[in-house]
Parts: C-alpha cells; sequence; structure tokens
C-alpha cells in the first residue's frame, strides 16, 4: 500500500532511544509507516500521496505539552490582556475600563496576567484602584501565575468578604493597616474569586477552539490538561473534542482550581480511573493543590524566603488530609498528582506518595508531582526511589528568572532542576503551565538548554541541559508521564502520526536560533492540522521551509 504523506529531504529526529536521525518518514492512514532515507520512503509515494519537502529542516514527533490549562489559556483571550505592553497600573486601569464601558452593568470584567514585580509601582493593584474602573460592574484582576488576584468593592460585595470575613484556610484576604480588605486575594481566597468569576457554557466552547487553533500553530500535538473549572470543564472538553473543534490529544486530569478535593473525591466515587477514554481524550491522575506559585511568591518552602525572612509560603493542607485525599484516589486505581512548587510542599507530596504506595504497592504507578519546583539532593533521591515522574516548567525562568534569585538565593540551583533529573535517570516529562507562561515549547527547549531570563540573568546554569534531553522532555518523556510512550512521543513506526515539521535545522540552530524558530506544518492523526497548501497557498511555499505537493 501507497503512503499517505512522505516527508522528504529533512532532519528527522525520531527520539528513539538511540536518538537517530533519519532524512525521511512516512505515513499512512494514522500511523507513521516508514523511516529512513530520502530514496526508501520515496519508494512508498503513489499517485494521491503527498509529498513534502522538509528542505534540510526538522521533522520531529508532535510536541506534548505535559502541564497546561487550555480553557484556562483560551478564557483569558476572551478578557482583558494585562499583561503585554502595560507597565503601569493606570495601564492596566484603562484597559479594563475600556472592556467596562461596553459590559452590562453587573456583569463581570476580567482581567488576566499582570506582574506585579514587572509593574512601575511594583505593587499590586487594589481595590481603590479597581473601583476607579467600575463601581458598576464587578471586576477582576488576575496576577500570571493565577495564584493571586485583586477584585473591587463591586467584586468584594458579591463574594461576601468584609473586613470581619476570616482568612480562608490556605489561602489569605490581604488586608490594609486600617483592617479593610485591600482587594488583594491569594490561593485558596482567589480561587473562590476565580470560581465566582466563570464563563459561561457557550463561553468555554469558544476557548477551547482558540486554545486549540494556538497549540496546533505551536506544533503542540497532546497536551496534558491541568483542571481549571471541575466538571464543567470536563464536559466542554470532552464535548469539543467530540465535535471536532479540538484536534490536540486530552489527557485531562481531574482537578478544580476551587475545592479541588471535592471534585477528585466525586470523580473516585463515581467510578471513573486513569486511563478511562480513548487517545483523543483521556483521564487522567488525580490531583489537589498543596501549595501556592514559585513567582508569586507563594510556594511553601522549609526555609524562608530569602527576599523575607517571615515568610515561607501558603500550605492549602496538612499532611494528613494530603494522605487521605490522594490515598484514596491511589486505592482506587488512580495516578495520583499534587501541584507542589517549594521543597516544604514537594516533601509532603513525596511522603503521601510513598505511605500510599507502603500501605497498597502497585508496580508501574507513574505517580506524578506537577511543577516540583524545588528538588534538593534529598528529595531527589527519594524521588527516583519511589519512581515518580516530576514535571518542570523550564520556560519559567524566561520571565520570572530574576524573581528567584531574590526570593530563593542558593535555592535556585535545585530549582526545576532538569541536568539532576538527566543524570539520576528520572524521567521529567516539561510543561509551560500556560496560560502562567507562553505555551510556546521553543521557549521551554530555549530555557532548558541555557537557564536564563529574558534579559539573560543566569539562573543556575548547572542544570543546563543538552538538546536532545529537553527535545525528549517535551515529547516521548511527555508521553511516559501518561502511559502511552507506546503509541506517541516518537517517530517509530505503528506509533501515531502526530507530527512537526520546523522552518529551520534544530540541531544546527544556536539557542537563540530555536527560541525564535516556529512550526510550518503540524500534524495530528495523520492529518494536517496546521501549515501545508491548506493553510499557506500557492504563496506560502517562499515563506514556508516546508513544500507539500502530490507525488508525480
Amino acid at each position: 500500500m501507497h503512503a499517505d504523506y512522505v516527508f522528504i529531504n529533512g532532519e528527522v529526529i525520531t527520539v528513539r532511544p538511540d536518538d537517530h536521525v533519519f532524512q525521511a518518514a512516512a505515513v499512512r492512514d494514522n500511523e507513521i509507516c516508514a523511516v529512513g532515507t530520502t530514496e526508501e520512503v520515496l519508494g512508498l509515494s503513489g499517485p494521491k500521496t503527498q509529498v513534502v519537502d522538509l528542505r534540510g529542516n526538522s521533522l520531529l514527533p508532535g510536541f506534548i505539552d505535559s502541564h497546561l490549562h487550555m480553557l484556562l489559556y483560551g478564557t483569558n483571550q476572551l478578557g482583558v490582556d494585562c499583561k503585554n505592553d502595560v507597565g503601569d497600573i493606570e495601564g492596566i486601569k484603562v484597559r479594563l475600563a475600556e472592556r467596562a464601558r461596553t459590559t452590562p452593568a453587573g456583569e463581570w470584567v476580567r482581567g488576566w496576567g499582570y506582574n506585579h514585580q514587572r509593574l512601575a509601582e511594583g505593587r499590586h493593584p487594589t481595590r481603590d484602584d479597581l473601583d476607579e474602573v467600575s463601581e458598576d460592574h464587578p471586576v477582576i484582576a488576575v496576577r500570571t501565575c493565577n495564584h493571586i488576584s485583586v477584585v473591587n468593592s463591586k467584586a468584594l460585595e458579591l463574594l461576601g468578604i468584609t473586613r470581619d470575613t476570616a482568612d480562608p484556610e490556605g489561602g489569605q484576604i490581604e488586608r490594609g493597616e486600617d483592617g479593610e480588605p485591600t482587594g488583594v486575594l491569594k490561593e485558596t481566597a482567589h480561587m473562590l474569586a476565580f470560581e465566582t468569576s466563570r464563563y459561561s457554557p457557550e463561553e468555554m466552547m469558544e476557548a477551547l477552539a482558540i486554545a486549540d487553533r494556538d497549540f496546533v500553530r505551536l506544533g503542540i500535538t497532546s497536551i496534558h490538561e491541568a483542571g481549571g473549572y471541575g466538571p464543567d470543564q470536563m464536559r466542554a472538553m470532552y464535548r469539543a473534542v467530540a465535535e471536532g473543534r479540538v484536534k490536540v490529544r486530552i489527557y485531562a486530569i481531574i482537578c478544580s482550581l476551587n475545592r479541588s478535593e471535592e471534585f477528585v473525591s466525586k470523580m473516585v466515587a463515581a467510578g471513573l480511573v486513569t486511563g478511562v477514554g480513548d487517545e483523543r481524550f483521556r483521564v487522567g491522575p488525580a490531583k489537589i493543590f498543596t501549595d501556592g506559585s514559585s513567582s508569586g511568591p507563594t510556594c511553601a518552602t522549609r526555609e524562608p524566603y530569602t527576599s523575607d525572612p517571615n515568610d515561607s509560603g501558603i500550605l492549602y493542607y496538612s499532611q494528613e488530609e494530603i494522605d487521605d485525599i490522594l490515598g484514596v484516589a491511589h486505592r482506587e486505581g488512580f495516578q495520583i498528582t499534587a501541584h507542589a512548587i517549594g521543597d516544604k510542599a514537594v516533601e509532603m507530596v513525596m511522603n503521601c506518595i510513598e505511605k500510599a504506595l507502603g500501605e497498597r504497592p502497585r508496580e508501574n504507578h507513574r505517580h506524578r508531582i506537577e511543577h516540583a519546583g524545588m528538588v534538593p539532593p534529598d528529595l531527589m533521591e527519594r524521588m527516583k526511589r519511589l519512581g515518580i515522574v516530576p514535571i518542570p516548567n523550564p520556560a519559567f525562568f524566561y520571565e520570572f528568572g530574576e524573581g528567584y534569585v531574590k526570593n530563593y538565593g542558593g535555592r535556585i540551583e535545585h530549582m526545576f532542576p532538569l541536568a539532576d533529573y538527566s543524570r539520576e535517570g528520572v524521567v521529567a516529562a516539561s510543561g509551560s503551565d500556560a496560560p502562567v507562561t507562553v505555551p510556546n515549547p521553543m521557549r521551554g527547549i530555549y530555557c532548558a538548554l541555557t537557564r536564563r531570563s529574558e534579559s539573560g540573568t543566569p539562573v543556575a546554569e548547572s542544570q543546563r541541559i543538552t538538546l536532545m534531553h529537553a527535545i525528549r522532555s517535551f515529547t516521548v518523556n511527555g508521553a511516559y508521564a501518561s502511559f502511552e510512550e507506546d503509541r506517541k512521543g516518537s517517530i517509530e513506526v505503528g506509533k501515531l502520526a502526530d507530527l512537526v515539521a520546523l522552518d529551520g535545522s534544530i540541531l544546527s540552530a544556536s539557542p537563540e536560533g530555536i527560541l525564535s524558530m516556529k512550526p510550518t506544518l503540524t500534524m495530528i492523526n495523520g492529518e494536517i492540522v496546521y501549515g501545508g497548501e491548506d493553510e499557506s497557498g500557492p504563496e506560502g511555499r517562499s515563506r514556508h521551509s516546508a513544500a507539500t505537493s502530490p507525488a508525480r
């Protein structure tokens, strides 16, 4: 039988165990049917075969982002951008006020992405700032980490928050010297506001389609969706996949940003388990949050922050509570995971996993820790011994690197420690955590290679890794983290035809060249979902590095 597509004259990076690089690959139906030389693969061509001339450029397995928030990324595009080209609080207020003028009174005005550490004032906006935006609308602006937000007085009224409201467990309502709430909400207090200001089901469907469009343009073919709006989000994602609005494959982590333990318990009680589903949409691990963000900073650390000796972050749960929530999920057959960034939180999750495995041993469990932000040597040894799969976020260094140096001092030597993982044989699967930062895998690969921020600040360069290790962390390691390495993550005969062609040779490029690389073609399940003639038109051949044509 002839191939449907052949990719020739390229740099086919297989990501096989031997890291072999070929010239060409072929696809039939939804699987890879051959890899080899251009001459060998062209021999599979027939009259209807589409020939993609890579012109010396790279073909890789489709990128797997092992931790992002697809729906939140998409709904951000429906809200107000308070991140890009905004240098001060006044700029945030201008953008939010513009949206308020076109929003019916009483409806939410939602902003996203501000980073107080990059604002001219060097502080969070406050309720007073947002009251100037509108007194007729509830207004929320979410910090880039999605662990902190600020709301106006109208929103505080809707949330029932007054000077007499106690801090929720695992959260903080910031207060001024007069005892009144400033409008800044942290962790579980923020999660309540975020949940209350949620988007409608119709907006969720629109947001998922927007996210899917952007992801395939970045060469992302599979994602591990890390949670957001709980059951409503699960329904929306499944419906979007079933209706063909979403092309990327979804490994759906069971998690809600607000009261995650309740959602996890309900899903366990309903009889679901990790692995239910198919190659397009599959149930993933059960997840809870245990601490805050790395950039806030609100993550839970063993020792106080270098920048503040009176602060060591926020914990959501006690050790007993973590053991109970995730222990039940483990006993019922779930892969389990938890958001844990500070070394104190990471240690608590490891304690839970070790206890769960001691009570109910399970081979090949692949329990995960999302982010695993700080892993010093003692925790690295436990991670390796317990067979835990960490999900680091190397792209964080680009945007937040200077803050890490300021807030954590020497602990940066063990933050998202990709080189240590490589040396110790720990399988680490990288994710962007979009919309916390951009979902572009090229930025993640660049930061894994350089450990440098956008300004060029080095952040523990001893943790740099090789290009092939970086590529593996965004491909086959992601497949491993979802028990799917036999079906995807590398370019091998019989594996799913999820592929991405780049506009240059990644093996020959400098790190800065990799940072600026872009996909020219993305294929999922044997279908070109971005690029090729259908996307670019005839004139696109001079613009794109890969040309697609029928075999002659």
